[in-house]
């Protein structure tokens, strides 16, 4: 199975691409180019070039020379696998032993090809079955079924809006640690000012309190309206 400790390192890679290309369109629509790949990776274009003829030679990937890069069936029930394993044990790793939402990225990803199928299962047990991580990003169900929520990110939300945070992207751990400071976390109720300043997004937070946001912060932060 994807993920299974003694995989193959040119199955774990395999792996990381597909959970990459299914996490680029999990919260917007358009599909992942290969130069966009790479860069998400760190890797050369020549590199994710090779691997994505690879992936489309097994099946997983739709891959046109010069075109988006688009997952099959079967290569997003072994990325929803992939994802449903890294996410579980960022959760196990903040609750359980005490590491805070910056930190836990880095370590699932290595722990996320060791794990045995029956240990990740003992830690959604422990965890209560958490549909969540840290960070606000979908657990998916065994079985590989996902319920997004219909979400906005906080830097295209319009003037007045008034919601709850649902998801903060960690690609920016210092991203994580400003929104930590201001103590904007996940369900934190906000609301936009009619008002908004030229260099960044004004939020009216409890007692009436304003602040403002850096647009680079606001754009790791989804949300959904009230209601």
């Amino acid at each position: 199975m994807a993920g299974s400790p003694g995989a193959s390192a040119a199955s774990a890679a395999a792996d990381d691409y597909l959970k990459t290309i299914f996490q680029f369109t999990e919260w917007q629509p358009e599909p992942i180019t290969p130069g966009q790949l790479a860069e998400r990776l760190a890797l050369a274009p020549s590199s994710v070039t090779e691997m994505v003829k690879k992936l489309a030679a097994a099946g997983l990937v739709d891959h046109r020379p010069y075109g988006a890069i688009r997952l099959t069936p079967e290569g997003e029930q072994r990325a929803l696998a992939m994802l449903r394993r890294h996410r579980l044990i960022e959760t196990w790793l903040v609750q359980v032993h005490g590491y805070t939402w910056d930190e836990v990225h880095d370590e699932a990803e290595v722990l996320e090809h060791a794990l045995s199928d029956r240990l990740l299962d003992a830690i959604d047990a422990q965890l209560g079955r958490p549909t969540r991580d840290p960070h606000g990003d979908l657990i998916p169900a065994a079985d590989g079924t996902i319920v997004r929520p219909d979400a906005v990110r906080l830097d295209r939300a319009p003037v007045g809006f008034a919601g709850r945070v649902v998801r903060i992207s960690d690609r920016d751990p210092d991203a994580l640690r400003v929104l930590d400071q201001l103590g904007i976390g996940l369900d934190e109720p906000v609301r936009l000012s009619a008002a908004q300043p030229p260099a960044g997004v004004a939020l009216v937070r409890r007692a009436g309190s304003e602040i403002v946001v850096a647009p680079a912060v606001a754009a790791a932060v989804w949300v959904v309206g009230e209601g």
